[in-house]
């Protein structure tokens, strides 16, 4: 298993990292804690050394799971990476509270690399107003805090502003090879990179929709080679970018990590053959894109309720991933009625709004034809 450093701990956890946040589940929706634990112990026997969880994960079991999964280790043989989540703060006494029930339920007496969790312009507004870093400085001097680091989703000028504010010790950010110009994206990497920021990467396999590409799609990487898994694809293309330290993977079952560690533990760097090939496949991808809504909001609120950039994102991903199941969950059943695309009023309010020159009216007209088609 390759491990890449970070400069400032001198710490090398594993490139691989197991990410807490989608465990096996029972019928009752709680975590299969048999299943999951032995999918730890696989997963560390064979190298993975970077734990990752959060105070949210699983509705507050995460933590506690693995606190429990990874006693019987040797504290030092692992590295565990948790989240303060900045929602949850009313107060800035609501951070040590926090901070120290995670230490209880993680039963640690440190963590690795402590992370602000899902960075976005609000809630570093609040980060400032409760000066949130410099408590978690004072943690660092005291041994409770090893690495201190920040998640973010949000555009990249926000991403740069935080970015700057602070010699942080990493980030992570959502990376793939088709979420290149999303959020902090491939401006973020290289900004972090000339700052000497290590980079932790999560999404690369974007939730697993790059495990599941439609046929013809895929067959422009297994015509290559057979053997290889859609996901080890797209695990090796965040791997080539030297500054990413960790890749994170949410593995739900016990051949996502099989799968996962023959891709790690086998590792070669990519061809400049294979990077044309995910570079075809990216262009392909995003071409089947049916509009060019970047999901910035500025069409909000709708007066009339409809949420346009969910709509949009929602049509857009069946166009391109074809995972006809998942859409008519996400449009008919996870999304309220008056949301839906077919409840706008032809008002025109967001039109005016749209950078993109979206014509929104009409969009939204295409998206429930299209999609109520699948029922």
């Amino acid at each position: 298993m390759e491990k890449r450093e970070f400069k400032n701990s001198g710490f090398k956890p594993s490139l691989l990292g197991f990410g807490c946040m989608r465990f096996p589940t029972l019928p009752d929706g709680t975590i299969n804690e048999i299943e999951a634990e032995k999918m730890l112990d696989t997963a560390i026997a064979n190298g993975v050394t970077y734990i990752d969880t959060a105070y949210p994960y699983h509705n507050g079991d995460s933590e506690p799971f693995v606190g429990r999964a990874l006693n019987k280790y040797d504290r030092s043989s692992f590295y565990l990476a948790t989240k303060l989540p900045i929602w949850e703060l009313k107060a800035k006494e609501d951070v040590k509270r926090i901070f120290e029930d995670q230490l209880k339920r993680l039963d640690v007496d440190y963590v690795d690399f402590y992370l602000l969790h899902a960075l976005d312009q609000e809630k570093w507004q609040k980060v400032l107003d409760f000066n949130i870093v410099d408590y978690c400085l004072d943690l660092k001097k005291e041994g409770k805090i090893r690495n201190l680091g920040f998640s973010f989703h949000d555009d990249y000028p926000v991403f740069e502003t935080i970015l700057n504010h602070h010699d942080w010790d990493f980030c992570q950010i959502q990376f793939n090879y088709v979420d290149t110009e999303i959020q902090a994206g491939i401006k973020g990497y290289e900004l972090a990179t000339s700052k000497g920021i290590p980079v932790v990467v999560m999404e690369p396999i974007k939730g697993g929709t790059l495990a599941n590409l439609p046929s013809d799609i895929a067959s422009i990487f297994k015509n290559h080679d057979p053997e290889k898994s859609l996901s080890s694809w797209a695990l090796r293309w965040v791997a080539s970018f030297s500054n990413v330290k960790v890749i994170l993977s949410g593995m739900s079952t016990m051949g996502h990590v099989s799968d996962n560690l023959a891709t790690f533990n086998e590792a070669k760097a990519m061809t400049q053959e294979e990077i044309t090939l995910v570079e075809e496949v990216a262009k392909t991808m995003k071409a089947r894109v049916k509009n060019g809504c970047t999901g910035c909001a500025y069409c909000m609120p709708c007066p009339y309720g409809v949420d346009i950039p969910r709509n949009f994102r929602i049509w857009n991903d069946y166009s391109v991933y074809q995972n006809k199941e998942a859409t008519i969950r996400r449009y008919f059943k996870s999304m309220e009625t008056s949301q839906r695309a077919d409840q706008c009023q032809l008002c025109g309010a967001c039109e005016t709004m749209c950078p993109q020159q979206i014509q929104i009216r009409s969009d939204l007209k295409r998206v429930h034809e299209d999609l109520s088609g699948l029922q």
